[in-house]
């Protein structure tokens, strides 16, 4: 159960990134193709191969939308869109759609979600992460369970 608890902490991380201004003292970097920032909406999209990086996290995606509200400096979502991958050393968390819901304290993973770190493999429907609980939910879908892998030792020693 050990090794199954670190693959779930990747997904915190996605909050980290997202909300880098808040939560980091180390600079948050994002490049993209375009960006749009509307400050009557109160949102930024970044577009077009987008890599956010804060420290040794890098966050890639096709789009990323953050959501803002006061004075722009509280995150109020953050939104990635396809081919969503999210690095942390030997963690990997990917999915078509990623969301944060700081208020909710949620990261939601979804469109083939998938958590790795080392041989450990996690998929199912929906994957979220509840960050103030510690506690992680993944469910299936019609015809599509969940499935985990998981090594003994925390598959340090196996090659994905």
């Amino acid at each position: 159960m050990r090794g199954f608890l670190p693959l779930f902490l990747l997904l915190f991380l996605v909050a980290t990134v997202q909300a880098a201004p808040v939560a980091s003292r180390e600079p948050l970097t994002i490049k993209s193709d375009t960006l749009r920032a509307d400050n009557d909406k109160k949102n930024a999209t970044f577009e077009g191969k987008v890599v956010a990086r804060q420290g040794d996290l890098t966050l890639y995606a096709d789009r990323l939308v953050i959501s803002y509200s006061g004075d722009g400096k509280d995150l109020s979502r953050a939104e990635a869109f396809g081919n969503v991958r999210i690095l942390q050393g030997a963690r990997q968390a990917s999915g078509a759609h990623a969301v944060y819901e700081p208020k909710q304290a949620r990261i939601i993973l979804d469109g083939a979600p998938k958590v790795t770190q080392g041989g450990d493999v996690i998929t199912g429907k929906v994957i979220t992460y509840y960050v103030n609980e510690q506690r992680s939910e993944v469910t299936g879908g019609p015809g599509e369970r969940v499935n985990a892998v998981i090594h003994p030792g925390g598959g340090k020693d196996v090659k994905p």
